[in-house]
């Protein structure tokens, strides 16, 4: 092919990604429109349908899924990730589970959130109304694509969403099976949109789209989200890297803090909220950490620890200052003994990432203070850092863990997903 060829064919290429890219915006757009003004039970009764579908259509999801496994075996993939990717029944099963959560939750589209009146007689109130169109680009887990449909239907938003190319066809199978619910509803097909091309240069156009999508949510690696965030002209919620820890206090009952450490590290090791770093008050490291890391060793963790650490449990590796802001998602962990409280925290404002963080005490008042000077988008007291999810949370599910704090910190449930609009009501008020 001459030069010349290659330049063209090129620009063909990238007119044609633009005008897909469009295409998917213009139809997010208008099935927006008509979203907005449907009522909850239309579309309770669509993700109802939703959630049935996905487990009638089991055998066919998880045919796709195994697809995308095969090719992440040939292509070496870790274990860790494809954990991430795997479906089984019981994966299926709570994401129809989810489905029917958000469906029994509170619409909170009109809802009324404020309402004052002036001394001129105006009432003023703020309402509740969808964002518009969300665009999704995440990696990984295919049942991003049922929680986040779920919640953008539900929240009235249309949703665009582009999965990895390492789940490919488990995307595409979900959206297949969703919009074969939609079908039977009034809600437009385009409500949810799922991205066949696999092309990344796509997703270049869809960042581009400000007049047609209003809010860019990328879930995945942190170099995912950054690229997100340096080129898009859509504002963007930032999911980044969850360096979660948990702090075992010299008040703490060790053999609660035990289950905690073990529950937060082992349970479900390649997901964000998943325990990276365990911080240890000096006071118990050596009645604590030696029988810790006996189970640790039994399920399978590497522990690398500091020096304190080391000489308590001899099998542990050499913590490396890039260890302490890791997040392994995976069964590896680092371990910290430190002085006290303040050393803790001052560790955690140094390495975490403003995630979720634990403390395990009987010290109410250490706790409140842990509460009050920790900046994590959860803090939690005497419970495993794995409950910072939407569902477990009570939100029915999550479109992300969003570690900003515009416009939301933390899980982004339904009420995240809506803005507000003022109102007003008068009887003939003019202004003077």
């Amino acid at each position: 092919m001459s030069l010349g060829s290659f330049v063209k064919n090129a620009a063909v290429n990238s007119a044609s990604l633009k005008e897909q890219a469009l295409v998917l915006g213009r139809q997010a757009k208008a099935a927006s429109r008509q979203l907005a003004p449907l009522s909850a039970a239309e579309k309770d009764r669509a993700l109802n349908l939703m959630a049935e579908k996905l487990e009638t259509q089991t055998a066919f999801l998880l045919d796709e899924n195994n697809k995308d496994l095969e090719f992440a075996q040939r292509g070496g993939i870790s274990g860790a990730l494809l954990d991430r990717i795997a479906l089984d029944p019981g994966r299926v099963r709570a994401m129809a589970k989810g489905m029917r959560e958000v469906a029994a939750l509170p619409d909170p589209v009109r809802e009324i959130v404020k309402m004052w009146r002036r001394p001129n007689g105006l009432q003023v109130g703020k309402m509740r109304i969808p964002l518009g169109v969300i665009g999704m680009i995440y990696e990984a887990r295919p049942n991003v694509t049922a929680d986040a449909a779920a919640l953008c239907l539900k929240s009235g938003n249309a949703v665009i969403l582009r999965g990895g190319s390492e789940a490919h066809c488990s995307n595409q199978a979900i959206g297949e099976v969703l919009r074969q619910a939609l079908a039977e509803t009034a809600i437009p097909a385009a409500a949810i949109q799922v991205v066949q091309n696999k092309d990344r240069a796509l997703v270049r156009e869809l960042l581009q789209l400000e007049q047609y999508i209003d809010l860019v949510i990328p879930r995945g690696g942190e170099e995912l989200i950054r690229a997100v965030a340096a080129n898009s002209r859509v504002p963007v919620i930032k999911h980044y890297k969850g360096v979660c820890h948990v702090y075992v206090d010299s008040d703490a009952p060790l053999q609660m803090a035990e289950r905690i450490c073990l529950n937060a590290k082992v349970q479900r090791p390649s997901v964000c909220n998943a325990m990276e770093t365990l911080l240890v008050h000096e006071a118990v490291a050596a009645e604590f950490l030696p029988p810790l890391s006996a189970k640790y060793h039994a399920a399978g963790v590497e522990l690398r620890g500091c020096e304190k650490t080391r000489a308590l449990v001899p099998g542990a590796s050499q913590a490396t200052e890039a260890d302490w802001a890791t997040e392994y998602l995976d069964l590896v962990l680092s371990i910290r003994v430190v002085r006290d409280m303040d050393e803790a925290i001052d560790h955690i404002e140094r390495y975490g990432s403003e995630h979720t963080e634990t403390i395990v005490t009987a010290n109410y008042q250490r706790s409140r203070e842990f509460i009050d000077r920790v900046n994590s988008s959860a803090v939690m007291v005497n419970a495993s850092t794995r409950f910072n999810d939407g569902g477990e949370l009570g939100l029915g599910a999550e479109i992300g863990i969003s570690t900003s704090k515009i416009h939301a910190f933390g899980p982004m449930g339904l009420e995240e997903l809506t803005t507000t609009k003022f109102i007003v009501l008068g009887d003939g008020q003019i202004r003077e």
